[in-house]
């Protein structure tokens, strides 16, 4: 029984993709971006209950890629969709553009099956995981919501959410975030061997530094927690390689 747990936790995750798929089109935003979070703790639990359980197997891999592609790939794209949606006049042509968002899904399908085949990747991550990309997406409509903006974008208290209503700031992010997922740009990855400070410290400081930030500003640390962990990425590799 103990080597089903980590897949039926997987199938959560996935669950709670499949949901937030249905909660966008009954025009739920919200509900559907909690789910994010949500299923971002069931995707932490399948691999932890699995390395603690000893407990791994191939079927258990390709169900994780399969839950993130819906979760962290799909769901992300609608949210995305329903941003574009109201930061656009109601027109033809930008009913066809509406589509645009769903690189999104693409990219981030590609780039778990990247990740599948990829031996670099076991300890580190090479490119912008899915998770990340899902978190900075299902972000911005709690933001927005917590700060009252009832999605008329009128005026706002940060200029993230001035630029929420822009869907040139949108579709320049949109291909960024594409680039990023299947890039080969090395990033650290939260995964302790032990829990030391002397070999963990890095990670410490980037975990309290977030903690902060979000005590600070909630959802609004979100974004400036993804800008961080991509260049101090790419910081903590320069200084790699020149060592």
């Amino acid at each position: 029984m103990k080597k089903h747990i980590p897949n039926i936790l997987t199938l959560c995750n996935a669950l709670c993709g499949c949901i937030g798929i249905s909660l966008i089109a009954q025009g739920n935003i919200n509900m559907a971006c909690w789910l994010v979070f949500i299923a971002l703790i069931f995707d932490y639990l399948d691999g932890f209950v699995a390395r603690l359980l000893h407990v791994k197997s191939e079927i258990g891999k390709q169900l994780d890629s399969l839950a993130d592609a819906i979760t962290f790939g799909v769901l992300p794209a609608f949210i995305a969709q329903s941003l574009w949606l109201i930061s656009s006049p109601v027109t033809t042509f930008h009913t066809y553009l509406s589509y645009f968002p769903f690189l999104l899904a693409l990219f981030s399908i590609l780039r778990l099956a990247k990740f599948n085949i990829d031996t670099r990747q076991t300890d580190s991550f090479i490119g912008v995981p899915t998770p990340a990309n899902a978190m900075l997406w299902a972000s911005f409509p709690l933001l927005l919501s917590k700060h009252s903006y009832r999605y008329d974008f009128g005026f706002g208290p940060w200029i993230i959410l001035d630029l929420l209503a822009n869907r040139w700031f949108l579709g320049s992010l949109i291909l960024l975030m594409c680039y990023l997922l299947v890039a080969e740009l090395p990033l650290f990855a939260l995964k302790f061997k032990d829990f030391s400070w002397k070999n963990n410290q890095f990670k410490y400081i980037f975990l309290i530094l977030s903690i902060a930030l979000i005590a600070i500003f909630q959802f609004g640390a979100v974004p400036a927690i993804i800008a961080m962990y991509i260049i101090s990425s790419i910081v903590l590799n320069l200084k790699s390689t020149k060592s």
